[in-house]
């Protein structure tokens, strides 16, 4: 059932300038060493960096800036659009990878539904996307630390709305076509209730009267020119997203593998367990490795210098729920530490009875010494 066009006030305006970005991020391994990459990457390639359209001090930026490579593809027809013949991929230190499609926009805003529902869970962008990543993989390799194409994947649209005509402001297309708007974003084309447009478009904000940020879990809609700094800014929410939830995972099968270690029985002679010290380095070097990774994916953006960007990333973690990831993989964190000093405790109490025992065994040794046959005569 597709929704009625009579519940908006007026028609749905025409799309003049737009585009459709559609990332798709990717865990390529431990790190990348970027420079190193840069060096054996062919295509046309550059540090990336955001382009801002208000003042902000030269200190606000990436750290270390990502590589950004463009490269041709073969472009891939979704309905009646299309996607451009070339492809963003950003490589992040942290081992992350995010690949750009765009598909320019020429049209009324309302054929935009059938788009947004033909993108979602599109397998051709997502085949393609993984092969481009896989080709940079296979280049970069010798510069990735442990590297290996994880398959968790998370993608994410933002629709670029740079000039609507007849002249409708970012207000008045929020207040006129909300329920486009909602299905837009929730990739819908049935009817939707109230509760469910409020909520695809509580999560909002401006800088000007000229320009719109709605974000939503699945999509993101931005209105008005020169937003790159703004859909940079939200393609690293989605980066960000992949990371925690990959290392959340990573965190479960350490603390399983934790938990198995934790219960083994007492095994050999004296108490002494085989191993011990092995696994007492695999869960330390556990707890290094995830939380090297969780403090440089917090850190690979440095937002501090532009309040409004800083506003904008708050907002894409508060829809997509990453203080309630940072807390789990802390929570994960501190089990994991926890079981570390368990185990060491065990260990150091083992090599303490042992010790004890030797020392009761030699005191023993020394009184049967004194009581051999001439012993006494020593």
């Amino acid at each position: 059932m597709t929704a009625p066009r009579t519940s908006e006030r007026s028609a749905a305006p025409h799309v003049d300038a737009g585009r459709v970005h559609v990332c798709f991020a990717y865990d390529i391994g431990q790190a990348i060493d970027l420079v190193a990459a840069e060096r054996r990457i062919t295509a046309d390639k550059q540090r990336s960096t955001i382009r801002h359209r208000r003042r902000a001090p030269a200190y606000f930026e990436y750290a270390p800036a990502p590589l950004r490579v463009t490269q041709p593809v073969a472009p891939l027809r979704i309905e009646a659009w299309g996607t451009e013949a070339l492809v963003d991929a950003v490589l992040f230190d942290f081992g992350a990878v995010s690949v750009r499609y765009s598909i320019p926009l020429h049209g009324p805003l309302v054929e935009l539904r059938t788009l947004s529902d033909a993108l979602y869970d599109h397998p051709g962008l997502l085949a393609g996307s993984r092969a481009v990543v896989r080709q940079l993989l296979d280049a970069v390799a010798p510069a990735v630390s442990r590297a290996a194409l994880a398959d968790l994947v998370e993608d994410y649209a933002l629709y670029h709305l740079e000039r609507l005509s007849p002249g409708c402001s970012p207000a008045e297309l929020l207040t006129d076509h909300r329920l486009l708007l909602a299905q837009l974003l929730r990739a819908e084309n049935v009817l939707l209730s109230p509760q469910e447009v409020d909520d695809a478009l509580s999560c909002r904000i401006a800088f000007g009267p000229d320009d719109l940020t709605v974000i939503d879990w699945n999509a993101a809609l931005v209105v008005g020119p020169g937003a790159e700094d703004v859909l940079t800014v939200l393609e690293f929410a989605n980066v960000e997203l992949l990371e925690l939830r990959f290392l959340d995972d990573r965190l479960d099968e350490a603390l399983d593998q934790s938990y198995e270690v934790l219960a083994r029985r007492f095994r050999g002679r004296f108490g002494l367990e085989p191993g011990r010290g092995a696994d007492l380095w695999r869960i330390g070097r556990l707890q290094v490795d995830h939380a090297m990774l969780y403090e440089g994916v917090n850190n690979a953006l440095k937002l501090v210098g532009d309040p409004y960007l800083a506003r904008v990333l708050r907002l894409a973690a508060t829809r997509f729920h990453l203080p309630d990831w940072d807390a789990s993989i802390l929570r994960k964190l501190q089990t994991l530490d926890s079981i570390y000093q368990k185990l060491a405790d065990r260990a150091a109490a083992r090599r303490m009875e042992l010790l004890e025992w030797i020392i009761i065994l030699l005191i023993a040794l020394s009184i049967v010494v004194t009581f051999l046959p001439g012993a006494a005569h020593k």
